[in-house]
């Protein structure tokens, strides 16, 4: 027995389940529920699989239900890269460097030719505050007002008060207003519900044509930055078409609007390149990283920019507000750059980006034969990042309702796999499925993974 399995036997499961109903706060959970049901608890996970605590085995294709455990769960190179860094250095705050830390700017601006200077932190909603933040302080430096930064609808960019501020998902801003004034929105980019009511390719991509529109109605000597996913996330899994970016790159370039880049779930190989944005033709200025690039197995996140925005806030010493007058506490955990760095030599050395290219493409080709199910309205996505948009009916593209969306995840996970789907984010419009499995997935899980989803669709619509 390995010494995992011996800490695993080392508690009382119902104590457990006890505790957790009687204590934790789960995120994005009414927790009424657990009056009548126990809550999911899990205690161990290898290669793509995780397992319950009461021994129930899973096909994790969410890659830990938020499309973060890339390289899958049990790789003990990881845990002991971090266990010899924190022995050696755990710690010390990000006013002065350390080794790992400079050895994976080093790295991460080899990955993103371009931009040559890195702003660590510990979570995508933080590296976003961290954009938003340098594009304010760009103005208050310039003497300007180009303070305002756009975002598009469906897209999501986090959690504290101003990434909701500039997300575009209204159920999950409900409630925590005033937000700060500063962000104003662009239409999203998903053909299947066109904002404009016209069809690809004869639509001339409003779509992408709309952000000057946004510019010339807020004025153009307002707006600083645009922040975009690159694929659309938890918005329901929405790749914009080919020629979306060289208009958005050109129109950011005529009005002098700083383009950011949210990496944090398509970044590091999850859509089939190494960054979501590397789909398309454009350069952004700043891009945003988390999750994929320590594959979760220990908090980092970071913002990267070109050295002109870096170089804004170069002046002499005795300036008093010129540098970027920021810290993250826990940016400064060298544990999390040990992990990013095995991270990336994992996916490196076994190719999990062409993998998540290869494997993707055939998730793609299995689940479109799904699409002549009366509820499948649109099958999408990119690499290992699929979704799947439920409808009531093909024609009138109304929307499945969230108590049917549940009973599809409910049988889903019956069938001993576990997906995502949009949830209380689009008022009328949380119905698509997400896929998203770590990046080591094999065509026979490719396979279990469609099995399952068929079932739930045809049992549960």
């Amino acid at each position: 027995m390995s010494d995992t399995h011996a800490l695993l036997s080392d508690y009382d499961a119902e104590d457990i389940i006890e505790k957790d109903r009687r204590h934790v706060w789960h995120h994005l959970l009414q927790h009424k529920i657990h009056e009548e049901q126990d809550p999911k608890i899990f205690v161990e996970g290898q290669g793509v699989r995780v397992t319950d605590i009461h021994g129930v085995e899973y096909l994790d294709a969410s890659s830990g239900g938020v499309w973060c455990v890339n390289v899958g769960y049990g790789r003990e190179s990881m845990a002991k890269v971090i266990h010899d860094q924190l022995l050696k250095l755990p710690y010390y705050a990000g006013v002065a460097g350390t080794v790992p830390a400079a050895q994976f700017a080093d790295k991460l601006t080899n990955l993103l030719p371009g931009l040559d200077r890195v702003f660590f932190a510990n979570s995508g909603s933080e590296a976003n505050e961290k954009a938003f933040k340098i594009i304010r302080q760009i103005a208050h430096l310039n003497g300007n007002q180009k303070s305002q930064v756009l975002y598009r609808d469906r897209d999501y960019h986090g959690t504290t008060i101003a990434c909701l501020a500039a997300s575009g998902h209204e159920e999950r801003r409900q409630a925590y207003g005033p937000f700060p004034d500063g962000f104003a929105a662009i239409p999203h980019a998903l053909c299947y519900r066109c904002p404009f009511g016209l069809s690809y390719p004869d639509c001339d991509i409003e779509c992408a044509h709309a952000l000057e529109d946004v510019i010339q109605e807020e004025g153009p000597d307002t707006i600083g930055g645009l922040i975009l996913e690159p694929i659309t996330a938890g918005g329901g899994v929405i790749p914009p078409v080919q020629e979306y970016y060289p208009i958005i790159q050109e129109i950011c370039e005529k009005y002098g609007v700083v383009l950011i880049m949210d990496e944090v779930v398509c970044g590091f190989g999850r859509t089939g390149t190494m960054f979501g944005f590397e789909h398309y033709e454009v350069a952004p200025d700043i891009v945003t990283m988390a999750k994929g690039m320590a594959s979760s197995y220990a908090p980092i996140s970071a913002a990267a920019v070109r050295s002109e925005i870096f170089e804004e806030f170069l002046h002499d010493p005795g300036e008093k507000y010129d540098y970027f007058r920021d810290i993250s506490t826990y940016g400064g955990c060298t544990g999390g750059f040990a992990a990013a760095l095995e991270n990336m030599r994992i996916v490196e050395e076994e190719d999990l980006v062409e993998n998540a290219r290869a494997v993707g493409a055939y998730l793609l080709d299995r689940l479109q034969e799904l699409a002549d199910h009366p509820n499948v309205g649109d099958v999408r996505g990119k690499g290992l990042f699929a979704g799947i948009e439920l409808v009531a009916d093909k024609s009138s593209k109304v929307p499945l309702g969230e108590d049917v969306m549940g009973a599809v995840m409910r049988i889903v996970t019956e069938e001993g796999v576990l997906i995502g789907r949009t949830n209380r984010s689009i008022p009328g419009h949380n119905n698509t499925l997400n896929i998203a499995p770590p990046l080591i997935v094999s065509k026979a899980d490719i396979d279990e993974i469609v099995a399952a989803v068929r079932v739930g669709i045809e049992k549960g619509c």
